[in-house]
């Protein structure tokens, strides 16, 4: 059984510059330090990519996926997984939150359910690794 994760930072940036860092897969290699290949497959409304190739390699996590998005203007975007090797159903969003100060709260929801069975101490031991990562990548990245 899959365990939802949640986790949220605020970057200081509005809501529209950091969804336009998010839509832009074919540069995750270059700041997303586990993400090997990021290929858009299919494109979507609105110029934002439908369906998207991944190969990632963060040590004892390893994988080649597909991964479907459902964007929501510039407040969230949504996605599922189509096919994996390593996860037998993935869900994701990320909600972008506009604060008083010009920041924006950055919330990174997460369910993945894997192939292999997973002890769940270490299962979200590895979902933290994972959204923690992603979410300071990103902040650094749309800062920086």
């Amino acid at each position: 059984m899959a365990d939802q994760s949640s986790q949220s930072i605020v970057i200081d940036a509005p809501a529209a510059k950091i969804m336009d860092v998010i839509a832009d897969f074919p540069a995750y290699p270059e700041w997303a330090k586990s993400v090997k290949v990021c290929e858009v497959v299919q494109d979507g409304p609105a110029g934002r990519a439908r369906q998207v190739h991944f190969v990632i390699d963060a040590g004892v996590v390893k994988d080649d996926y597909v991964l479907e998005y459902d964007w929501q203007g510039t407040d969230q975007v949504s996605w599922r997984l189509v096919r994996g090797q390593m996860q037998r159903s993935q869900h994701g969003s990320y909600v972008l939150e506009p604060q008083s100060t010009g920041s924006t709260k950055v919330t990174y929801n997460l369910t993945v359910d894997t192939a292999m069975p997973m002890l769940g101490m270490l299962k979200r031991k590895a979902e933290k690794v994972i959204m923690d990562t992603a979410l300071k990548e990103l902040k650094k990245r749309v800062e920086g």
